[in-house]
C-alpha cells in the first residue's frame, strides 16, 4: 500500500523534555491523513503535524459525527517498539463507526498508516519506564451543510503524543464521587461508542467534582440511579470477598480493552470473576462489613488506577486504608510487563515494530 510522505523540515523533539511529560500536551512531528470520498478511502498521506482547514459549515461541528480511539506504544527491553492490542482497538473503532453511520476502515489501512507514522516518529516514543506514546486515531465527517443527515465524506487521522501518567496521583489511590442528578448514557444510546458526545456529558459533573478535590465521577445508571456503570475515564472493578466484580457491557458502558485484558489475566490466575450489575448500596454495605477488599479503575491512559475513597450522597467510604490493593498492583505489574516486553506475551496482544 502506497503512503505519501511529506517530512517536516525541522523536528520539534529537541525542545521537549521527553522524560518529564504530562498527558496529551505534546505532539510528535507528523500526522496521518486518509480522506473518504466517492464511497472509498483514498491514498494515505503523512504530513507535518499542524493545523487543518475546516469550513464553519462542516457538519461535524454542528451534528457531532465523530469517533476516536486511544492506544499506546512502548519501548521494549530489546530496543523495539511494542503496540498494545491494536487489533482490539481497531475493532472497537469500527463498532463506534457503525453506531455513528461512519464508514468502517479496514485493519490493513488502519495498521499500515499507523506503522508508517510510527517508523517516521519513532524517536518520540519515551524510553523511560512509566512513559509511553499515546496514539490517537479519529474520524470526522467533512461534508459542508447545515441539516441533520449522514455525511458522504470523512477524514481519518492519527496523531501521536508522548505521555506520562494520566492522573497526577499515578498509582496512588484516587477519590471518586457518584453522579448524583446527572446521567451519562442509557441503553440504546451512545454509551458503547467512543464519541465526543459521551465525554461532553461528563464534563460538568467532573468539573464540579474537581472543585471538591475529587478526581472523577463514578457514574450510576440513568434509570434507578443505583447501579454502578463506569468512571468518566475508565471502567471500574470491585474486589469483594476476593471476588472480582465489574459491571457488564450491556449497552451503556465502553467495552474497555484494558478491562478485557485484566479480566483475562484474573481468570487465568483462578480468581473468581463476575460481570454483573453491582449497586452502590452493595459497595457501601461490603465496606461496612469488611468484605470490600479493593476498588480500581482500568483504562488505556491509566492502565490501573486504585480507588481510595468513594463519596455517595452523605456517605463516604475508604477503601483498603487508602492504599493500592494487592490485586491492583499485581494486575498493573502484569499488564505493564507485557507492554514493555519485560515478560513474554502469551496472549498475542503485542505487535512489535
Amino acid at each position: 500500500m502506497d503512503v505519501k510522505v511529506a517530512r517536516t523540515k525541522k523536528s520539534k523533539l529537541s525542545n521537549v523534555d521527553i522524560n518529564n511529560l504530562g498527558f496529551g500536551e505534546v505532539f510528535s512531528d507528523h500526522m496521518l491523513i486518509i480522506d473518504y470520498k466517492n464511497g472509498r478511502w483514498q491514498t494515505p498521506q503523512i504530513v507535518p503535524f499542524g493545523e487543518i482547514s475546516i469550513l464553519p459549515s462542516s457538519c461535524m461541528i454542528h451534528y457531532g459525527q465523530v469517533v476516536f480511539e486511544g492506544l499506546k506504544a512502548f519501548y521494549n527491553k530489546q530496543g523495539g517498539i511494542n503496540i498494545f492490542r491494536p487489533q482490539k482497538y481497531h475493532e472497537r473503532m469500527n463498532k463506534s463507526c457503525r453506531r455513528l453511520c461512519i464508514p468502517e476502515i479496514s485493519y490493513d489501512l488502519f495498521i499500515t498508516g499507523l506503522l508508517e507514522l510510527l517508523k517516521l516518529d519513532k524517536d518520540w516514543v519515551p524510553r523511560q519506564r512509566g512513559y509511553s506514546l499515546y496514539i490517537r486515531p479519529f474520524i470526522f465527517a467533512t461534508d459542508s451543510y447545515i441539516g441533520v443527515r449522514v455525511s458522504e465524506t470523512y477524514r481519518f487521522m492519527i496523531i501521536f503524543s508522548p505521555v506520562g501518567a494520566y492522573y497526577k496521583e499515578g498509582l496512588d489511590p484516587v477519590r471518586l464521587i457518584t453522579s448524583g442528578e446527572y446521567v451519562r448514557a442509557v441503553k440504546g444510546g451512545l454509551g458503547t461508542a467512543k464519541t465526543p458526545a459521551n465525554y461532553a456529558a461528563s464534563l460538568l459533573p467532573a468539573n464540579e467534582a474537581k472543585k471538591k478535590g475529587i478526581t472523577q465521577v463514578l457514574w450510576l445508571d440513568a434509570i434507578e440511579h443505583k447501579y454502578i456503570e463506569e468512571v468518566g475515564t475508565m471502567n471500574i472493578c470491585f474486589v469483594i470477598n476476593n471476588e472480582l466484580i465489574t459491571p457488564p457491557p450491556d449497552g451503556t458502558i465502553l467495552e474497555g480493552i484494558t478491562r478485557d485484558s485484566v479480566l483475562r489475566l484474573a481468570r487465568d490466575w483462578r480468581i473468581k470473576v463476575s460481570e454483573r450489575p453491582i449497586s452502590i448500596d452493595e459497595v457501601i454495605s461490603s465496606s461496612r462489613n469488611g468484605t470490600l477488599n479493593e476498588v480500581f479503575g482500568t483504562g488505556t491512559a491509566a492502565v490501573i488506577s486504585p480507588v481510595g475513597e468513594i463519596q455517595h450522597l452523605e456517605t463516604g467510604i475508604t477503601v483498603n486504608g487508602n492504599k493500592i490493593g494487592a490485586l491492583s498492583q499485581k494486575l498493573y505489574d502484569a499488564v505493564t510487563a507485557i507492554q514493555y516486553g519485560e515478560k513474554p506475551d502469551t496472549y498475542g496482544w503485542i505487535q512489535t515494530v
